[in-house]
């Protein structure tokens, strides 16, 4: 974070593609046998040897600068098919099969949420919006009808007791956990849920151990540092001298807070449940040095919003 913060944000836009290309075909790299590493039927690491990473997460970060790259470029024709909405169609389809390919159906949809908030912030038709979103819709039916994970997930998320030993374990227990956090929570570590009854109590369940141990006030308390994380990120947006810093932002700040709060939205049942990791909060690597590089990125933008350097 601290390095990329004091790289002047502009200089991404002339690499733009370059980075895109490479995040890509880094993220590519995991079926080459040898290097690509499975866990849980999806092959989205690359073994080093003395470390493994995910390079999808490397591949978001791409993904918003080529992105806010494009659309700053051609933001005065965003409303015509020709010039605005078929090459951002393009690089969101091209996104899609690359990471439904691994798979990771979740990420996937991080991206394009960003990708479509980027896209309305361009200035787009609310007509074309309105078809991509439908199309996002039918490709996301179609994918819960080709992977039964998928289609697990929602059936879960309609009838959370339909099989409380399978596909039902893990929100049952998630529920268990924060409501066993009543109004003060157990204190901190004492957690009992986190000991074989939660599934990835340090990765994608840390807010249900976390609502246990600091019960309602502390869950209020963080969603509330979220909302205000939130409200300061894309005030830093409409800030921006420029379009292409102003995407930037909206693009990483819809990553990390629609990550955020759809990792604790599953926690409690209100959407499907994501193999998505808490920002700032879970364990993680590779996870957390992009959303900390994301981050960095905002923070050089922020630097620069007073000055006249618009285009």
């Amino acid at each position: 974070m601290v390095i990329m913060s004091n790289i002047y944000y502009r200089n991404w836009r002339q690499y733009a593609f370059y980075i895109f290309l490479a995040t890509a075909l880094l993220t590519l790299a995991v079926f080459i046998p040898g290097l690509g590493m499975s866990l849980g039927g999806a092959t989205r690491w690359l073994d080093l040897g003395f470390t493994s990473f995910q390079p999808s997460e490397l591949f978001k970060i791409g993904f918003v600068i080529y992105v806010a790259t494009l659309l700053s470029g051609t933001h005065r024709q965003i409303e015509t098919w020709t010039y605005g909405v078929l090459p951002f169609l393009g690089v969101i389809l091209v996104t899609a099969i690359i990471m439904l390919a691994l798979p990771d159906t979740d990420t996937f949809l991080l991206m394009a949420m960003a990708g479509a908030a980027m896209f309305v912030t361009a200035g787009a038709k609310w007509q074309h919006i309105a078809l991509l979103a439908i199309g996002g819709v039918l490709l996301i039916t179609a994918v819960a009808f080709a992977r039964p994970y998928v289609m697990d997930r929602i059936t879960t998320f309609t009838n959370p007791g339909s099989d409380l030993q399978g596909s039902g374990y893990q929100i049952q227990q998630s529920l268990i956990a924060v409501g066993s956090g009543g109004f003060f929570g157990r204190g901190y570590g004492q957690s009992i849920q986190k000991f074989e009854y939660l599934p990835e109590p340090i990765g994608d369940s840390i807010f249900a151990v976390y609502a246990e141990e600091f019960g309602f006030v502390g869950s209020f308390f963080l969603v509330l540092v979220l909302a205000f994380f939130t409200f300061r990120g894309f005030k830093i947006a409409t800030q921006s001298n420029d379009l292409f810093g102003m995407l930037l932002v909206v693009g990483f700040m819809t990553l990390i807070v629609t990550q955020a709060f759809l990792n604790i939205a599953a926690m409690i049942g209100i959407v499907p449940l994501a193999g998505l990791p808490l920002p700032f909060i879970s364990h993680g690597g590779t996870a957390l040095l992009a959303t900390l590089a994301s981050l960095g990125i905002v923070l050089n933008v922020s630097k620069y919003r007073n000055l006249n350097l618009r285009s």
